[in-house]
Protein backbone atom coordinates (compact mmCIF):
# COMPACT_ATOMS: atom_id res chain seq x y z
CA UNK A 1 0.00 0.00 0.00
CA UNK A 2 1.30 3.33 -0.93
CA UNK A 3 2.44 5.82 1.75
CA UNK A 4 -0.27 8.06 2.91
CA UNK A 5 0.23 12.02 2.34
CA UNK A 6 0.14 14.00 5.72
CA UNK A 7 -1.54 17.20 6.79
CA UNK A 8 1.07 19.66 7.43
CA UNK A 9 1.63 20.69 11.21
CA UNK A 10 -0.20 24.09 10.60
CA UNK A 11 -3.35 22.54 9.00
CA UNK A 12 -4.01 19.66 11.87
CA UNK A 13 -7.45 19.60 12.53
CA UNK A 14 -6.90 18.94 16.14
CA UNK A 15 -7.03 22.71 16.60
CA UNK A 16 -10.79 22.69 16.51
CA UNK A 17 -12.72 20.55 18.63
CA UNK A 18 -16.20 21.54 17.01
CA UNK A 19 -17.89 23.81 14.28
CA UNK A 20 -18.91 26.34 16.53
CA UNK A 21 -14.97 27.22 17.72
CA UNK A 22 -14.21 27.38 14.11
CA UNK A 23 -16.68 29.70 13.16
CA UNK A 24 -15.71 31.68 16.16
CA UNK A 25 -12.03 31.70 15.09
CA UNK A 26 -12.36 32.92 11.48
CA UNK A 27 -15.09 35.80 12.33
CA UNK A 28 -12.63 37.59 15.04
CA UNK A 29 -9.61 36.74 12.76
CA UNK A 30 -11.19 38.29 10.11
CA UNK A 31 -13.77 40.72 11.37
CA UNK A 32 -13.04 43.34 9.07
CA UNK A 33 -12.62 41.79 5.94
CA UNK A 34 -15.30 41.06 3.53
CA UNK A 35 -17.24 37.72 3.86
CA UNK A 36 -19.99 37.49 1.60
CA UNK A 37 -21.83 39.54 -1.30
CA UNK A 38 -25.39 39.11 -2.84
CA UNK A 39 -27.81 40.58 -4.38
CA UNK A 40 -25.53 44.11 -4.34
CA UNK A 41 -24.74 43.62 -0.35
CA UNK A 42 -21.88 42.92 1.10
CA UNK A 43 -20.97 42.01 4.77
CA UNK A 44 -17.56 41.78 6.69
CA UNK A 45 -17.54 38.71 8.75
CA UNK A 46 -17.74 41.37 12.01
CA UNK A 47 -20.83 41.63 10.82
CA UNK A 48 -21.52 38.13 10.00
CA UNK A 49 -20.53 36.98 13.71
CA UNK A 50 -23.09 39.25 15.22
CA UNK A 51 -26.05 38.57 12.87
CA UNK A 52 -25.14 34.66 13.46
CA UNK A 53 -24.63 35.53 17.23
CA UNK A 54 -28.53 37.05 17.16
CA UNK A 55 -30.26 33.92 15.18
CA UNK A 56 -28.37 31.72 17.86
CA UNK A 57 -29.65 33.73 21.03
CA UNK A 58 -32.94 33.02 19.39
CA UNK A 59 -32.89 29.39 19.01
CA UNK A 60 -31.77 28.57 22.29
CA UNK A 61 -33.70 31.44 23.82
CA UNK A 62 -36.98 31.62 22.31
CA UNK A 63 -37.83 28.05 21.12
CA UNK A 64 -38.01 24.48 21.69
CA UNK A 65 -35.46 23.25 20.34
CA UNK A 66 -32.54 21.61 22.28
CA UNK A 67 -29.00 20.90 21.36
CA UNK A 68 -28.29 17.77 19.71
CA UNK A 69 -31.88 18.42 17.33
CA UNK A 70 -32.14 18.72 13.48
CA UNK A 71 -32.77 21.83 11.76
CA UNK A 72 -33.08 21.97 7.94
CA UNK A 73 -31.71 25.08 6.11
CA UNK A 74 -33.68 25.21 3.05
CA UNK A 75 -32.21 28.92 1.11
CA UNK A 76 -30.18 29.24 -1.63
CA UNK A 77 -27.46 30.93 -2.16
CA UNK A 78 -27.97 34.46 -0.44
CA UNK A 79 -26.89 36.10 3.23
CA UNK A 80 -28.95 34.26 4.94
CA UNK A 81 -27.71 30.75 4.38
CA UNK A 82 -24.13 31.37 6.20
CA UNK A 83 -25.51 33.64 9.04
CA UNK A 84 -28.76 30.14 9.69
CA UNK A 85 -25.88 27.64 9.59
CA UNK A 86 -23.10 29.17 11.73
CA UNK A 87 -26.17 30.37 14.32
CA UNK A 88 -27.70 26.77 14.12
CA UNK A 89 -24.16 25.17 14.91
CA UNK A 90 -23.58 27.86 17.63
CA UNK A 91 -27.04 26.88 19.27
CA UNK A 92 -25.72 23.08 19.69
CA UNK A 93 -28.23 21.96 16.38
CA UNK A 94 -27.91 19.51 13.78
CA UNK A 95 -28.54 21.48 10.63
CA UNK A 96 -30.02 19.37 7.76
CA UNK A 97 -28.99 21.30 4.63
CA UNK A 98 -32.45 20.73 2.12
CA UNK A 99 -32.57 21.45 -1.37
CA UNK A 100 -34.62 25.00 -2.18
CA UNK A 101 -36.31 23.33 -5.42
CA UNK A 102 -37.74 20.29 -3.65
CA UNK A 103 -41.33 19.31 -4.25
CA UNK A 104 -43.69 18.74 -1.41
CA UNK A 105 -43.44 15.29 -1.79
CA UNK A 106 -39.29 15.36 -1.50
CA UNK A 107 -39.71 17.87 1.56
CA UNK A 108 -41.91 15.68 3.59
CA UNK A 109 -39.57 12.66 2.55
CA UNK A 110 -36.35 14.45 3.84
CA UNK A 111 -38.29 16.01 7.04
CA UNK A 112 -39.89 13.09 8.17
CA UNK A 113 -37.08 10.77 7.90
CA UNK A 114 -34.55 13.11 9.57
CA UNK A 115 -37.13 14.10 12.65
CA UNK A 116 -36.65 18.15 11.88
CA UNK A 117 -38.04 20.03 14.78
CA UNK A 118 -37.12 23.58 13.41
CA UNK A 119 -36.69 25.02 9.58
CA UNK A 120 -35.19 28.01 8.22
CA UNK A 121 -36.96 28.16 5.01
CA UNK A 122 -37.43 31.31 2.29
CA UNK A 123 -41.21 32.63 1.65
CA UNK A 124 -41.15 31.23 -1.69
CA UNK A 125 -41.65 27.72 -0.69
CA UNK A 126 -43.70 28.18 2.58
CA UNK A 127 -46.46 26.71 0.50
CA UNK A 128 -44.86 23.46 -0.28
CA UNK A 129 -43.96 23.66 3.74
CA UNK A 130 -47.64 24.55 4.65
CA UNK A 131 -48.87 20.87 2.83
CA UNK A 132 -46.77 18.60 4.32
CA UNK A 133 -46.39 20.23 7.97
CA UNK A 134 -48.48 17.71 9.65
CA UNK A 135 -46.73 14.96 9.38
CA UNK A 136 -43.89 16.76 10.72
CA UNK A 137 -42.35 17.30 13.92
CA UNK A 138 -41.08 20.73 13.12
CA UNK A 139 -42.01 23.28 15.95
CA UNK A 140 -40.05 26.26 15.01
CA UNK A 141 -40.40 27.73 11.42
CA UNK A 142 -38.28 30.97 10.86
CA UNK A 143 -39.45 32.46 7.16
CA UNK A 144 -36.58 34.32 5.20
CA UNK A 145 -37.86 37.11 2.00
CA UNK A 146 -34.89 36.75 -0.47
CA UNK A 147 -34.34 40.60 0.40
CA UNK A 148 -33.86 40.55 4.50
CA UNK A 149 -30.04 40.79 4.73
CA UNK A 150 -29.96 43.66 2.45
CA UNK A 151 -30.24 48.29 3.61
CA UNK A 152 -33.34 48.95 4.06
CA UNK A 153 -34.18 50.01 0.68
CA UNK A 154 -32.88 47.82 -0.71
CA UNK A 155 -34.58 45.07 1.11
CA UNK A 156 -38.36 46.81 0.33
CA UNK A 157 -37.65 47.00 -3.12
CA UNK A 158 -36.43 43.49 -3.65
CA UNK A 159 -39.17 41.99 -1.27
CA UNK A 160 -41.78 43.93 -3.00
CA UNK A 161 -40.18 42.53 -6.78
CA UNK A 162 -40.21 39.55 -5.86
CA UNK A 163 -43.84 39.14 -4.36
CA UNK A 164 -46.11 41.38 -6.04
CA UNK A 165 -44.52 42.05 -9.06
CA UNK A 166 -42.89 38.76 -10.00
CA UNK A 167 -45.65 36.86 -8.24
CA UNK A 168 -42.57 34.26 -6.93
CA UNK A 169 -44.17 33.95 -3.44
CA UNK A 170 -47.22 31.79 -3.68
CA UNK A 171 -50.37 32.36 -0.86
CA UNK A 172 -49.62 30.16 2.26
CA UNK A 173 -50.79 29.82 5.30
CA UNK A 174 -48.56 29.02 8.32
CA UNK A 175 -48.94 29.90 12.34
CA UNK A 176 -46.51 31.08 14.71
CA UNK A 177 -43.84 31.28 12.02
CA UNK A 178 -41.03 33.96 13.14
CA UNK A 179 -39.59 36.31 10.52
CA UNK A 180 -35.83 36.33 10.06
CA UNK A 181 -35.35 39.94 9.22
CA UNK A 182 -36.32 40.55 13.17
CA UNK A 183 -34.51 38.08 14.80
CA UNK A 184 -31.31 38.73 13.15
CA UNK A 185 -31.94 42.79 13.62
CA UNK A 186 -32.57 42.38 17.51
CA UNK A 187 -29.44 43.51 19.23
CA UNK A 188 -29.23 40.58 22.16
CA UNK A 189 -27.14 40.74 25.81
CA UNK A 190 -23.90 39.15 26.37
CA UNK A 191 -24.48 35.08 26.47
CA UNK A 192 -22.95 31.52 26.81
CA UNK A 193 -22.93 29.21 23.92
CA UNK A 194 -24.42 25.66 25.08
CA UNK A 195 -21.58 22.93 25.63
CA UNK A 196 -22.94 20.46 22.92
CA UNK A 197 -21.71 18.85 19.46
CA UNK A 198 -18.30 18.26 19.29
CA UNK A 199 -15.73 15.74 18.16
CA UNK A 200 -17.31 12.79 16.30
CA UNK A 201 -20.87 14.23 17.16
CA UNK A 202 -23.09 14.56 14.24
CA UNK A 203 -22.89 18.01 12.89
CA UNK A 204 -24.65 17.76 9.29
CA UNK A 205 -27.15 15.62 7.60
CA UNK A 206 -26.87 15.99 4.23
CA UNK A 207 -29.22 13.43 2.08
CA UNK A 208 -27.95 11.62 -0.89
CA UNK A 209 -28.92 8.41 -3.06
CA UNK A 210 -25.81 6.63 -1.36
CA UNK A 211 -24.77 4.06 -3.24
CA UNK A 212 -27.99 2.87 -4.55
CA UNK A 213 -31.66 3.36 -3.08
CA UNK A 214 -33.92 6.10 -2.22
CA UNK A 215 -31.87 9.60 -0.14
CA UNK A 216 -30.61 9.06 3.00
CA UNK A 217 -29.02 11.39 5.70
CA UNK A 218 -25.18 10.88 5.54
CA UNK A 219 -24.53 11.93 8.99
CA UNK A 220 -21.39 14.16 8.66
CA UNK A 221 -19.61 15.07 12.35
CA UNK A 222 -17.47 18.18 13.60
CA UNK A 223 -13.95 16.66 12.68
CA UNK A 224 -15.35 14.81 9.42
CA UNK A 225 -15.93 18.51 8.19
CA UNK A 226 -12.98 19.96 9.83
CA UNK A 227 -11.07 17.98 8.70
CA UNK A 228 -11.74 17.83 5.05
CA UNK A 229 -11.57 21.36 5.51
CA UNK A 230 -8.17 21.23 5.78
CA UNK A 231 -7.79 18.36 3.43
CA UNK A 232 -9.34 20.89 1.03
CA UNK A 233 -7.33 23.72 1.85
CA UNK A 234 -3.75 21.78 1.46
CA UNK A 235 -4.63 21.74 -2.59
CA UNK A 236 -6.13 25.27 -2.65
CA UNK A 237 -2.87 26.72 -1.30
CA UNK A 238 -1.21 25.99 -4.03
CA UNK A 239 -3.16 28.89 -6.03
CA UNK A 240 -5.70 30.65 -3.61
CA UNK A 241 -3.73 33.12 -1.14
CA UNK A 242 -5.31 33.95 2.28
CA UNK A 243 -7.48 37.29 3.06
CA UNK A 244 -6.96 38.69 -0.61
CA UNK A 245 -9.41 36.51 -2.81
CA UNK A 246 -12.50 36.87 -4.11
CA UNK A 247 -14.51 33.53 -4.61
CA UNK A 248 -17.54 32.96 -7.03
CA UNK A 249 -20.01 30.90 -5.58
CA UNK A 250 -22.63 29.58 -8.32
CA UNK A 251 -23.05 26.41 -7.09
CA UNK A 252 -25.87 25.30 -4.36
CA UNK A 253 -24.43 26.10 -0.37
CA UNK A 254 -26.68 22.72 0.16
CA UNK A 255 -24.31 20.76 -1.81
CA UNK A 256 -22.06 19.14 -0.18
CA UNK A 257 -18.75 20.36 -2.41
CA UNK A 258 -19.99 23.93 -2.47
CA UNK A 259 -20.79 24.08 1.45
CA UNK A 260 -17.20 23.04 2.10
CA UNK A 261 -15.67 25.22 0.22
CA UNK A 262 -17.59 28.41 0.90
CA UNK A 263 -19.10 28.12 4.24
CA UNK A 264 -16.21 26.35 5.91
CA UNK A 265 -12.72 26.69 3.85
CA UNK A 266 -13.08 30.25 2.25
CA UNK A 267 -13.99 31.95 5.45
CA UNK A 268 -11.19 30.32 7.19
CA UNK A 269 -8.91 31.70 5.02
CA UNK A 270 -10.43 35.07 5.26
CA UNK A 271 -11.32 35.03 1.60
CA UNK A 272 -14.35 36.85 0.08
CA UNK A 273 -17.53 34.56 -1.42
CA UNK A 274 -19.44 36.03 -3.82
CA UNK A 275 -23.12 34.35 -3.73
CA UNK A 276 -25.16 33.18 -6.72
CA UNK A 277 -28.95 32.60 -5.99
CA UNK A 278 -29.30 31.57 -9.36
CA UNK A 279 -26.46 30.14 -11.48
CA UNK A 280 -28.64 29.59 -14.51
CA UNK A 281 -28.81 33.06 -14.61
CA UNK A 282 -25.59 33.17 -17.36
CA UNK A 283 -26.25 36.84 -17.79
CA UNK A 284 -25.72 37.98 -13.98
CA UNK A 285 -22.78 35.33 -13.63
CA UNK A 286 -20.94 37.37 -16.39
CA UNK A 287 -22.14 40.67 -14.85
CA UNK A 288 -20.28 39.71 -11.59
CA UNK A 289 -17.09 38.39 -13.26
CA UNK A 290 -16.50 41.92 -14.48
CA UNK A 291 -18.09 43.31 -11.44
CA UNK A 292 -15.20 42.16 -9.31
CA UNK A 293 -11.66 40.64 -10.14
CA UNK A 294 -12.61 36.75 -9.34
CA UNK A 295 -9.85 34.86 -8.40
CA UNK A 296 -11.47 31.36 -8.71
CA UNK A 297 -14.83 29.15 -8.53
CA UNK A 298 -15.75 25.88 -8.88
CA UNK A 299 -18.45 24.54 -11.55
CA UNK A 300 -19.67 22.19 -13.38
CA UNK A 301 -19.63 21.23 -17.27
CA UNK A 302 -22.79 23.13 -17.66
CA UNK A 303 -21.93 26.10 -16.01
CA UNK A 304 -18.59 26.18 -17.90
CA UNK A 305 -20.42 25.40 -21.60
CA UNK A 306 -22.84 28.30 -20.26
CA UNK A 307 -20.87 30.80 -20.06
CA UNK A 308 -18.35 30.19 -23.05
CA UNK A 309 -21.29 30.33 -25.29
CA UNK A 310 -22.40 34.05 -23.65
CA UNK A 311 -22.23 36.56 -26.31
CA UNK A 312 -20.80 38.86 -23.50
CA UNK A 313 -17.98 36.13 -22.65
CA UNK A 314 -15.52 37.48 -24.51
CA UNK A 315 -15.28 40.71 -23.17
CA UNK A 316 -14.66 39.13 -19.39
CA UNK A 317 -11.06 40.30 -18.13
CA UNK A 318 -9.69 36.70 -16.47
CA UNK A 319 -6.24 38.23 -15.54
CA UNK A 320 -7.08 37.99 -11.78
CA UNK A 321 -8.26 34.15 -12.24
CA UNK A 322 -5.78 31.69 -10.57
CA UNK A 323 -8.04 28.10 -9.76
CA UNK A 324 -11.21 27.01 -11.41
CA UNK A 325 -12.64 23.74 -10.12
CA UNK A 326 -14.70 20.78 -11.31
CA UNK A 327 -16.84 18.01 -9.34
CA UNK A 328 -19.84 16.19 -9.55
CA UNK A 329 -19.89 15.42 -13.35
CA UNK A 330 -16.72 14.85 -15.97
CA UNK A 331 -15.56 17.77 -17.69
CA UNK A 332 -15.80 16.69 -21.48
CA UNK A 333 -12.51 17.34 -22.87
CA UNK A 334 -13.96 20.28 -25.71
CA UNK A 335 -14.78 22.28 -23.10
CA UNK A 336 -11.85 22.40 -20.55
CA UNK A 337 -9.33 22.93 -23.52
CA UNK A 338 -11.24 25.97 -25.02
CA UNK A 339 -12.49 27.30 -21.18
CA UNK A 340 -8.25 27.12 -20.55
CA UNK A 341 -7.73 28.75 -23.72
CA UNK A 342 -9.97 31.61 -23.43
CA UNK A 343 -9.15 32.30 -19.82
CA UNK A 344 -5.67 31.09 -19.38
CA UNK A 345 -7.10 29.38 -16.13
CA UNK A 346 -7.11 25.31 -16.57
CA UNK A 347 -9.86 23.83 -14.30
CA UNK A 348 -8.70 21.02 -11.83
CA UNK A 349 -11.15 18.15 -11.54
CA UNK A 350 -12.11 16.62 -8.54
CA UNK A 351 -13.81 14.05 -7.30
CA UNK A 352 -15.81 13.27 -3.97
CA UNK A 353 -18.92 12.29 -2.15
CA UNK A 354 -21.30 13.45 0.06
CA UNK A 355 -20.54 10.44 2.66
CA UNK A 356 -16.80 11.95 2.42
CA UNK A 357 -17.49 15.17 3.51
CA UNK A 358 -17.20 15.35 0.14
CA UNK A 359 -13.62 15.80 -0.86
CA UNK A 360 -11.76 12.83 -2.09
CA UNK A 361 -9.11 13.64 -4.37
CA UNK A 362 -8.37 16.79 -6.62
CA UNK A 363 -5.84 17.59 -9.31
CA UNK A 364 -2.83 19.47 -7.99
CA UNK A 365 -2.23 22.47 -9.33
CA UNK A 366 0.72 23.15 -11.73
CA UNK A 367 0.63 18.84 -11.52
CA UNK A 368 -2.91 18.41 -13.08
CA UNK A 369 -3.27 15.67 -15.78
CA UNK A 370 -6.41 15.49 -18.10
CA UNK A 371 -9.00 12.88 -17.32
CA UNK A 372 -8.15 12.44 -14.23
CA UNK A 373 -9.77 13.66 -10.91
CA UNK A 374 -6.47 13.80 -9.04
CA UNK A 375 -4.53 11.85 -6.43
CA UNK A 376 -6.77 11.51 -2.79
CA UNK A 377 -6.08 14.39 -0.57
CA UNK A 378 -3.86 14.18 2.71
CA UNK A 379 -4.46 11.65 5.36
CA UNK A 380 -6.38 9.29 2.92
CA UNK A 381 -6.56 5.46 1.79
CA UNK A 382 -7.50 3.85 -1.64
CA UNK A 383 -8.02 0.34 -2.75
CA UNK A 384 -9.50 -0.95 -5.66
CA UNK A 385 -11.37 -3.94 -5.15
CA UNK A 386 -13.38 -7.10 -7.50
CA UNK A 387 -16.75 -7.76 -7.03
CA UNK A 388 -15.53 -10.23 -4.50
CA UNK A 389 -13.72 -7.86 -2.61
CA UNK A 390 -10.69 -8.59 -2.72
CA UNK A 391 -8.03 -5.73 -3.68
CA UNK A 392 -6.64 -6.17 -7.35
CA UNK A 393 -3.44 -4.63 -8.50
CA UNK A 394 -2.34 -1.40 -9.52
CA UNK A 395 -4.07 -0.28 -12.96
CA UNK A 396 -6.50 -2.69 -12.84
CA UNK A 397 -10.82 -1.67 -12.62
CA UNK A 398 -12.32 -2.16 -10.12
CA UNK A 399 -14.24 -0.32 -7.29
CA UNK A 400 -12.95 2.41 -5.56
CA UNK A 401 -13.03 1.80 -1.26
CA UNK A 402 -11.97 4.89 0.41
CA UNK A 403 -10.46 5.21 4.40
CA UNK A 404 -9.79 8.45 5.88
CA UNK A 405 -10.95 10.57 8.87
CA UNK A 406 -13.52 12.37 6.14
CA UNK A 407 -15.29 9.70 5.89
CA UNK A 408 -18.97 9.92 7.23
CA UNK A 409 -20.33 7.99 10.75
CA UNK A 410 -22.50 6.13 8.34
CA UNK A 411 -26.57 6.86 7.29
CA UNK A 412 -29.59 8.60 9.73
CA UNK A 413 -31.17 5.44 11.11
CA UNK A 414 -30.34 3.51 8.55
CA UNK A 415 -28.48 0.87 10.23
CA UNK A 416 -28.57 -1.98 7.32
CA UNK A 417 -27.66 0.88 4.95
CA UNK A 418 -24.75 2.06 6.92
CA UNK A 419 -23.40 -2.19 7.20
CA UNK A 420 -24.16 -2.47 3.41
CA UNK A 421 -21.63 0.95 2.66
CA UNK A 422 -18.89 0.91 5.62
CA UNK A 423 -17.19 -2.34 6.53
CA UNK A 424 -15.86 -2.78 10.07
CA UNK A 425 -12.70 -1.75 9.49
CA UNK A 426 -13.77 1.67 8.51
CA UNK A 427 -13.94 1.42 3.87
CA UNK A 428 -16.21 2.97 2.53
CA UNK A 429 -17.56 1.58 -0.76
CA UNK A 430 -17.89 4.28 -3.05
CA UNK A 431 -20.08 1.89 -6.13
CA UNK A 432 -17.37 3.67 -8.98
CA UNK A 433 -15.57 1.71 -10.85
CA UNK A 434 -11.65 3.35 -11.31
CA UNK A 435 -8.16 2.63 -12.37
CA UNK A 436 -5.62 4.21 -10.51
CA UNK A 437 -2.18 5.14 -11.35
CA UNK A 438 1.13 3.81 -10.67
CA UNK A 439 1.86 7.82 -9.21
CA UNK A 440 -1.83 7.57 -7.63
CA UNK A 441 -3.98 9.38 -10.45
CA UNK A 442 -7.12 8.01 -10.08
CA UNK A 443 -9.57 7.55 -13.35
CA UNK A 444 -13.37 7.15 -12.92
CA UNK A 445 -14.43 4.87 -15.65
CA UNK A 446 -17.70 3.57 -14.99
CA UNK A 447 -20.52 3.36 -12.04
CA UNK A 448 -21.39 0.07 -10.33
CA UNK A 449 -24.82 1.06 -9.69
CA UNK A 450 -27.60 2.21 -12.01
CA UNK A 451 -27.57 5.90 -10.66
CA UNK A 452 -28.04 8.50 -13.10
CA UNK A 453 -25.35 11.92 -12.95
CA UNK A 454 -27.72 14.61 -14.33
CA UNK A 455 -25.32 18.17 -14.25
CA UNK A 456 -23.51 16.77 -10.92
CA UNK A 457 -26.56 15.69 -8.92
CA UNK A 458 -27.64 11.62 -8.18
CA UNK A 459 -30.90 10.53 -9.61
CA UNK A 460 -31.58 7.12 -9.13
CA UNK A 461 -34.25 5.33 -11.01
CA UNK A 462 -36.05 3.55 -8.65
CA UNK A 463 -37.13 7.13 -7.38
CA UNK A 464 -38.77 8.34 -10.59
CA UNK A 465 -39.98 4.91 -11.58
CA UNK A 466 -41.95 5.43 -8.00
CA UNK A 467 -43.32 8.43 -8.82
CA UNK A 468 -44.05 7.60 -11.94
CA UNK A 469 -45.87 4.32 -11.69
CA UNK A 470 -48.27 6.19 -9.63
CA UNK A 471 -49.92 7.69 -12.84
CA UNK A 472 -52.90 5.73 -13.80
CA UNK A 473 -52.14 5.48 -17.45
CA UNK A 474 -48.93 3.94 -16.53
CA UNK A 475 -48.69 -0.26 -15.86
CA UNK A 476 -44.78 0.09 -14.97
CA UNK A 477 -41.94 2.20 -16.23
CA UNK A 478 -38.14 1.91 -16.27
CA UNK A 479 -35.69 5.40 -16.18
CA UNK A 480 -31.98 5.10 -17.22
CA UNK A 481 -29.18 7.89 -18.14
CA UNK A 482 -28.22 8.36 -21.73
CA UNK A 483 -25.12 11.04 -22.82
CA UNK A 484 -26.44 14.39 -23.11
CA UNK A 485 -23.66 17.18 -23.95
CA UNK A 486 -25.23 19.58 -21.55
CA UNK A 487 -25.89 17.89 -18.70
CA UNK A 488 -23.39 15.01 -18.72
CA UNK A 489 -26.13 12.99 -18.95
CA UNK A 490 -30.14 13.09 -19.12
CA UNK A 491 -33.50 10.84 -18.48
CA UNK A 492 -35.01 8.68 -20.62
CA UNK A 493 -38.15 7.13 -19.21
CA UNK A 494 -39.58 4.09 -21.39
CA UNK A 495 -43.36 2.95 -20.21
CA UNK A 496 -45.61 0.33 -20.94
CA UNK A 497 -49.34 1.83 -21.03
CA UNK A 498 -51.69 0.10 -19.07
CA UNK A 499 -53.91 2.22 -21.73
CA UNK A 500 -53.84 2.34 -25.54
CA UNK A 501 -54.56 6.12 -25.43
CA UNK A 502 -51.93 7.20 -23.44
CA UNK A 503 -51.44 10.89 -23.33
CA UNK A 504 -47.38 11.04 -22.75
CA UNK A 505 -47.77 15.46 -21.81
CA UNK A 506 -49.99 14.36 -18.92
CA UNK A 507 -47.03 12.01 -17.45
CA UNK A 508 -44.81 14.77 -18.43
CA UNK A 509 -47.17 16.71 -15.79
CA UNK A 510 -47.36 14.08 -13.41
CA UNK A 511 -43.69 14.35 -13.18
CA UNK A 512 -43.46 17.86 -12.87
CA UNK A 513 -45.53 17.65 -9.84
CA UNK A 514 -43.62 15.06 -8.05
CA UNK A 515 -39.84 15.69 -9.15
CA UNK A 516 -37.39 18.47 -8.95
CA UNK A 517 -36.50 19.59 -12.22
CA UNK A 518 -33.20 17.69 -12.66
CA UNK A 519 -35.02 14.33 -12.19
CA UNK A 520 -37.10 15.59 -14.67
CA UNK A 521 -37.34 12.56 -17.37
CA UNK A 522 -36.54 14.54 -21.03
CA UNK A 523 -37.41 11.64 -23.39
CA UNK A 524 -40.39 9.19 -22.98
CA UNK A 525 -40.71 6.07 -25.07
CA UNK A 526 -43.81 3.95 -25.26
CA UNK A 527 -42.94 0.37 -24.92
CA UNK A 528 -44.90 -3.29 -24.44
CA UNK A 529 -42.43 -4.93 -22.12
CA UNK A 530 -39.36 -3.72 -19.76
CA UNK A 531 -36.46 -6.41 -19.45
CA UNK A 532 -36.15 -8.50 -16.14
CA UNK A 533 -34.34 -10.78 -14.38
CA UNK A 534 -35.63 -13.96 -13.67
CA UNK A 535 -36.36 -12.32 -10.19
CA UNK A 536 -38.05 -9.72 -11.62
CA UNK A 537 -35.25 -7.05 -11.25
CA UNK A 538 -35.84 -4.70 -13.89
CA UNK A 539 -32.69 -4.83 -16.08
CA UNK A 540 -31.70 -0.87 -16.77
CA UNK A 541 -28.18 -1.67 -18.30
CA UNK A 542 -30.27 -3.46 -21.06
CA UNK A 543 -31.94 -0.59 -21.53
CA UNK A 544 -29.06 1.66 -22.35
CA UNK A 545 -27.53 -0.90 -24.18
CA UNK A 546 -30.69 -0.67 -26.38
CA UNK A 547 -30.60 3.28 -26.18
Amino acid sequence: MPMIEKLSDDLRPEKFSKLSQLVDNFCSEHAQLPAFTCLGRTLDYGEVDELSDRFAHYLITQTNLKPGDRIAIQLPNILQFPIAFYGATRAGLVVVNTNPLYTAQEMAHQFKDSGVKGIVILSNFCDKLEKILPGTKIETIIVTQLGDIQKPLQRLFLNFVIKTVRRLVPAYSLSNTADFHTVANTPVPSFDYPEAGQGDDTALILYTGGTTGVAKGAMLSHNNLITNMMQLRSRCLGVIGDKVESILAPLPLYHSYAFLLHCLTMPYSGNHNILVPNPRDTAGLVKLFKKWPISGFVGINTLYLALLRHKDFPSIDFSSLKFCGAGGMAMTTSVSEEWAKATDSPIYEGYGLTECSPVVAVNIPGKERAGTVGPVVPETETKVVNDDGIEVATGERGELWIRGPQVMKGYWEATEESAEALTSDGWFKTGDYVEISDDGYISIVDRKKDMILVSGFNVFPNEIEDWVNRHPGVLECAAIGVPSEKTGESIKLFIVPSQKDLDIESVRAHCKEGLTAYKMPREYVLIEDIPKSLIGKILHRELRDKA
